[in-house]
């Protein structure tokens, strides 16, 4: 007897416990869990502590409300140009009503797969193979909205979807790869030739600065020569004209400069100015006269001691005045080389820098 009072003791202790049990559930944070009352849905427990009716109420389903990410396996897929690419797709989404998606569709995360691949099949057909691989932010958006519009009645919401790879088939990859190789060598080639074009229009650039800059200073250097003989020229002129030499002097300018016409051995002429035939004869008459004084009849009249002191005296004026104007033109020619950038004079003639030569009436002499 005592045994079977024991047995009902623990029977009615399992039964309270199970009750217990049954009547109690705790729902965990971000997480719904559906509740059926004999088979009819009653209510939605909230997460934290709730009361269920033993025997009566049981939970249907327990729906995670965390946005979820579910990766697809790669999907053979057409192009519009009758190529076979293979997609690979990520899906972000999560549940917003756990009734609907309870009720309105069994296994939704199935069902959200076979949507992406039926909408990506038909996105992508309608796109060739390089307007495919270049517009991936526009199939994502197309298939966002048509995936949030079609899932929104099964209490889902796709926030995102991506695309994680296009791939096209080897033989299509090789020619990818030989057509962006041959844009890039052709690129390449197109800025080397900039370059070399560049490079080239820069190098004549500079030579033509050069060439002007070269010009410019060959003209400055020859006004500056022509300029410094000029001046050269005018400080003999002045020079010659101050010391006033006589016709006498111009003729012993003529003599000593004779040597230097005729050197070399090409000269064949001699090119002589009729002042200095003037004034030999003018030399010669004076001669002649002294002669005619001391010859070889001697006129009674005239003292020969005296004609002789007289044609001393001339030949030393002469001498003086000549050395005064060597003089007078070397002083000149030291100024004149002595002045930075002004070359020295070459030899003028005398009658020349007087400006009394007349070279109109030349005596050509053979030289023997």
């Amino acid at each position: 007897m005592e045994q079977i009072v024991l047995i009902l003791v623990i029977a009615i202790v399992v039964l309270v416990v199970t009750t217990l049990v049954k009547s109690v559930r705790i729902v965990p944070q971000q997480r719904m869990d559906v509740v059926e009352r004999l088979g009819k849905y009653q209510r939605t427990l909230a997460p934290g502590l709730n009361l269920l009716v033993p025997f009566v109420d049981s939970v249907r389903t327990k729906v995670d409300m965390r946005e979820q990410v579910v990766s697809f396996p790669p999907q053979p897929v057409i192009t519009s140009d009758n190529l076979v690419v293979s997609i690979d797709t990520v899906l972000y989404f999560k549940v917003v009503d756990p009734v609907r998606a309870t009720y309105e569709i069994s296994h939704f995360l199935q069902a959200i797969e076979q949507l992406t691949v039926t909408t990506l099949r038909n996105v992508i057909g309608s796109l060739d193979l390089e307007r495919a691989l270049t517009s991936r932010e526009e199939i994502n958006r197309h298939l966002s909205g048509v995936l949030d519009e079609t899932t929104g009645r099964w209490g889902i919401k796709v926030t995102r979807v991506e695309i994680k790879a296009i791939e096209p088939p080897p033989s299509i990859r090789d020619s990818m790869e030989k057509q962006m190789r041959a844009e890039r060598d052709r690129r390449a080639a197109i800025l080397n030739a900039e370059g070399h074009k560049q490079a080239q229009i820069l190098t004549a650039e500079g030579e033509k600065q050069a060439a002007v800059l070269r010009a410019d200073g060959d003209r400055q250097a020859r006004i500056l020569q022509a300029e410094g003989q000029a001046k050269a020229i005018r400080t003999v002129f002045d020079a010659i004209h101050q010391a006033n030499p006589s016709q006498k002097v111009l003729a012993y300018q003529y003599l000593q400069s004779l040597p230097q016409i005729a050197n070399g051995t090409a000269n064949k002429v001699w090119i002589l100015p009729t002042e200095l035939t003037r004034a030999l004869e003018g030399l010669g008459g004076a001669l002649g006269g002294l002669a005619g004084m001391v010859g070889d009849e001697p006129r009674p009249d005239v003292d020969a001691s005296a004609v002789e002191r007289e044609a001393a005296a001339a030949a030393e004026a002469a001498a003086a005045e000549a050395r005064r104007v060597d003089e007078a033109v070397r002083k000149a020619e030291a100024e004149a080389s002595g002045r930075p950038g002004l070359p020295a004079p070459d030899l003028i003639p005398p009658s020349a820098a007087l400006g009394g030569a007349d070279y109109d009436g030349v005596q050509h002499i053979e030289k023997h």
